[in-house]
């Protein structure tokens, strides 16, 4: 007699599905924040994995006031670690060293390979310093911010001990940064009357790109300073900064916030890459030759518009950068990130005011700094977190 056939369940592995946030830059962290307030709704199957190569992520608007001593280490970094955890994402602190798209790989320092479904890059940028190589240990990279840090630290602590010591040192760069460097500088250096300090522009002067009123007030600001701004291109030597005109200026350091360099690895990583080597993506920051990478912050070049390589384009890019890989992953439409006209810049001055500069409009004062001050805090209050916070 033929057995009935008995029909049992079979469970069928649940599909997983890995994303990668490679680096902890400004947007990033909202991805983090994201992930955590979804995270009773986020699929079983998916695995986040956070790579960067710190736990500390600093943020730069803070930096020219810890120069100055107006902040601590403490108050202008993020703890990514408990914001992982948040998140439910397992952190590795390594680095990038690789990236294979066609093969959706990462490859890191430490040897490891990382397979992704979907990959997040914001791995920020690198400081251009091939001028000034000659310069050697003299030449001090304000990127990374932590080795920044630790550098400038005993620059201060040395010219404490031996305060009227001559210390020539010079901060290479017109824009924003090199103009807050700057002044952060003179006004933590006031007390060694050894001090003397020059502002390397360029041939575009300071602060090319911003209004003439914006320019005015910076300018003044050096000034009462004590900062010797420098119209010229310069190259390092071993003896010091080769100018324009020929001329050598003899420093003993030089503070490099000159312009952006695209990480070496992304040149082979199989992604269409802009002129300068950054990732090409379009205007929902999705890259343009893989959809299932995208890119925010320094690192990626907009191809529908010139974006222009603020922490203010990278903070308002995160929320959309966030749903967007959520987004992806669920299969939904995709939004747009649209910057503003006009974009509010506040730019320390290092004496308790800073300059405001937004759009055509610009003012200068103490009023301005506390308004950065207070906006300053405040991201950094988003995002303060501890193991088994909730960050949603």
């Amino acid at each position: 007699m033929k057995r009935a056939p008995v029909w049992r369940t079979v469970h069928y592995p649940v599909m997983t599905r890995h994303l990668v946030l490679a680096g902890a830059g400004h947007a990033q962290l909202h991805v983090l924040q994201a992930l955590a307030r979804q995270r009773p709704a986020t699929p079983s199957g998916l695995r986040v994995t956070l790579v960067s190569p710190s736990r500390w992520q600093h943020y730069s608007g803070m930096l020219p006031g810890w120069m100055t001593g107006a902040y601590t280490l403490a108050d202008c970094r993020i703890d990514v670690a408990p914001l992982a955890q948040a998140a439910g994402a397992h952190f590795l602190e390594d680095r990038v060293t690789a990236l294979d798209a066609a093969r959706r790989t990462l490859h890191l320092s430490d040897g490891q390979t990382l397979r992704y479904d979907l990959l997040s890059l914001d791995v920020g940028s690198e400081i251009d310093t091939g001028w000034a190589e000659p310069l050697g240990p003299r030449l001090l990279p304000i990127k990374p911010l932590d080795a920044f840090a630790t550098v400038w630290q005993a620059l201060l602590a040395d010219a404490a001990r031996q305060p009227d010591t001559r210390l020539r040192l010079a901060v290479a760069g017109g824009g924003a940064a090199g103009v807050e460097a700057a002044l952060a500088a003179a006004a933590a250096l006031r007390n060694s009357p050894g001090v003397r300090l020059w502002l390397i522009a360029g041939r575009q002067g300071v602060l090319p790109g911003h209004p003439a009123a914006v320019q005015r007030h910076a300018r003044q600001a050096l000034a009462r300073a004590g900062v010797q701004v420098c119209a010229q291109h310069a190259q390092g030597t071993p003896d010091g900064l080769r100018l324009g005109d020929g001329s050598l200026l003899p420093v003993d350091h030089v503070i490099a916030a000159t312009g952006a360099r695209a990480p070496a690895w992304l040149a082979g990583s199989g992604l269409a890459l802009d002129a300068a080597g950054f990732v090409q993506v379009g205007p929902t920051h999705q890259s343009v030759s893989h959809p299932d990478v995208f890119a925010a912050g320094d690192v990626c070049a907009r191809v529908d518009t010139a974006l222009p390589r603020s922490g203010v384009h990278a903070v308002r890019a995160g929320p959309v950068v966030a749903h967007n890989l959520l987004a992806s992953l669920a299969g939904k439409a995709l939004l747009p990130y649209r910057p503003r006209p006009w974009s509010l810049y506040l730019l320390a001055t290092g004496d308790g005011r800073a300059i405001a500069s937004w759009g055509p409009f610009s003012a200068e004062g103490g009023w301005v700094w506390r308004l950065k001050d207070h906006i300053d805090r405040g991201f950094m209050a988003r995002f303060a977190c501890t193991p088994g916070d909730s960050i949603a």
